[in-house]
């Protein structure tokens, strides 16, 4: 079957009408929500991974600190100076032995309702 439109002949398309209104809508909302899914779980993995170096960083400087009193550089506790030195760090102590002049303390930083925790030793050159 054939139609003339403005002089010009047109034939009919043999294949049915297509009903495919919209699909390209639902690809760019999976697009999306796959990309906001990703963008999420990344700042979720770079957080926690900041975390954990905050606690590592808050450990090496409260057992050092923690060590200073130990070895009698300053006056004090250790354990004492070591939390005051992690809390100054955001960080809180979970451990803390002294043993003579070296001190090793584990410190944890809270994150998303988990916690990131690390661990540190500090003594005089040449202690064990």
């Amino acid at each position: 079957m054939s139609r003339h439109i403005s002089g010009v002949r047109c034939e009919e398309s043999p294949l049915p009408p297509r009903h495919d209104r919209g699909a390209g809508t639902v690809l760019a909302l999976a697009v999306v929500a796959v990309t906001v899914t990703l963008t999420t779980a990344t700042i979720g993995v770079v957080g926690a991974w900041g975390a954990r170096q905050k606690a590592a960083v808050a450990a090496d400087a409260t057992a050092l600190a923690a060590a200073d009193v130990a070895a009698g550089r300053t006056s004090g506790e250790p354990c004492a100076e070591a939390d005051i030195v992690a809390r100054a760090n955001g960080a809180s102590v979970t451990g803390c032995v002294v043993a003579a002049v070296v001190v090793s303390v584990e410190v944890s930083v809270p994150y998303l309702g988990w916690e990131a925790s690390a661990a540190a030793r500090a003594g005089p050159p040449g202690s064990r």
